[in-house]
């Protein structure tokens, strides 16, 4: 079985490699809905996704990604995939860096409403 647990742990490694877009959200997201996946490799998911969305230039491109990602964690802490307590902060603060955008002032309410404590 510790082949099977190394093939599991090189495919995450390759999902948190590949470049941030709409398909390997989209991969991420159906695998958690089927597995459950190591919280390690959710927090350097969602942490890669926020660097990945912070280093693009292009305005309209970045935009774009933000709400991509937004809808994505929203997904995430609905379906309860993600501890939010242990990326609060890094997400809070993307959520702020976006707050023109629509889709990040509903994760950051979506954040509140959880009543989620602050460290």
């Amino acid at each position: 079985s510790s082949g099977i647990n190394a093939e599991y742990g090189e495919y995450l490694t390759i999902l948190l490699n590949m470049e941030l877009s709409l398909h390997s959200m989209e991969v991420v997201n159906k695998i958690t809905a089927n597995l459950e996946l190591p919280p390690q490799f959710i927090h350097l998911y969602i942490r890669s996704c926020i660097t990945s969305c912070t280093n693009i230039t292009d305005k309209s491109t970045q935009h774009r990604f933000v709400r991509l990602v937004c809808v994505f964690l929203t997904a995430l802490i609905r379906n309860q995939v993600v501890n939010v307590q242990d990326i609060l902060i890094e997400i809070q603060a993307f959520c702020i860096d976006h707050s023109r955008i629509r889709e990040a002032t509903g994760l950051f309410r979506l954040l509140k409403s959880l009543d989620v404590k602050e460290i």
